[in-house]
């Protein structure tokens, strides 16, 4: 039975055998797929076509909403297709293709959520040096840092996993693919090379929360020094979701890969990968972006630009 997997591909965890059930599922996942979707690219469109918003801020806005728009495409037309299909097969390569970007993509995730508290911090903190601290190379340097970690631990994650000798079923209970799914399916017996990989990405994603934690404490402790309640007030509602979700995102994340590897997969494996792969990409827009009033001034003022642009036409 061995190497039977590698020549015939997984067979991806399918919800229910019910082709209503499977029409429902697709028509909600494609609902989602499409929010998130709109919800992205309007923020990349807005920082880019916007000169209000050419600012460290939004150019890291701009790189995380690329990010899970990327991050939710890499998953869900995969299972939107399959329940169309009524097939639940994914091919070899296309598994490592998939697990390979979603490391990829949520290994830079991290990275540029961290860049984004230090954005805050030095603002609030440092609000005279800003211009200087976090100048456009400065940005450009903190972002290639961080789609080059996804790169390496991208390579090293799918390295490690199909290294490992496949045997028996090739049937995993998760929607993609993934590290601790796919360990259920091994038959080797030492995972050196992914015990390597999870801790480094274990160590990565503890410092990023390290960083992330310390730049957020000195920024509490500036607001609270700030005489306006106004000001505090505005400040504590803008950073305190941030920092929730933050945590909540890296928690999660690192509780999925460093969980003992067991047979059975359980509710809470399928949400925390729900959480990090679909919930995040469809909520980090509202959360960072949209609620923003500088977001929906420039939203305003595109609709507006487009709008006159109709009229003149016609």
């Amino acid at each position: 039975m061995k190497n039977q997997t590698f020549l015939s591909g997984f067979l991806l965890l399918r919800l229910t055998d019910s082709t209503v059930l499977l029409g429902l599922q697709a028509v909600l996942f494609s609902l989602v797929y499409l929010v998130s979707t709109l919800e992205n690219l309007t923020i990349v469109l807005l920082t880019v076509l916007d000169r209000h918003l050419h600012t460290p801020m939004y150019f890291f806005l701009r790189h995380l909403s690329f990010l899970d728009l990327c991050l939710i495409s890499t998953t869900l037309p995969k299972s939107i297709l399959n329940s169309i299909t009524l097939s639940n097969a994914i091919s070899f390569l296309g598994c490592v293709c998939q697990l390979f970007l979603m490391v990829l993509l949520l290994t830079s995730e991290v990275g540029t959520l961290t860049a984004m508290s230090y954005d805050r911090y030095v603002a609030i903190c440092h609000p005279l040096h800003y211009e200087g601290v976090m100048s456009k190379g400065f940005c450009f340097r903190l972002m290639a840092v961080s789609w080059l970690s996804g790169v390496v631990f991208g390579i090293l994650y799918s390295a490690g996993t199909f290294s490992l000798e496949f045997c028996g079923s090739n049937r995993f209970h998760q929607f993609f693919c993934d590290v601790p799914a796919l360990l259920q399916l091994t038959c080797s017996e030492q995972h050196a090379a992914v015990s390597v990989s999870v801790g480094c990405g274990a160590l990565y994603g503890f410092s990023c929360l390290v960083c992330i934690v310390i730049s957020y404490v000195f920024i509490f402790s500036t607001v609270l020094k700030m005489p306006s309640r106004e000001s505090r007030s505005k400040s504590f509602s803008t950073c305190v979701p941030h920092l929730v979700v933050l945590g909540t995102f890296l928690l999660i994340g690192t509780a999925a890969y460093l969980k003992p590897t067991s047979k059975e997969t359980t509710l809470l494996d399928l949400v925390c990968s729900v959480f990090y792969s679909v919930t995040s990409p469809v909520f980090n827009p509202i959360i960072y972006s949209l609620r923003n009033r500088d977001i929906q001034s420039a939203l305003s003022r595109v609709v507006s630009k487009v709008r006159r642009g109709l009229i003149k036409r016609y």
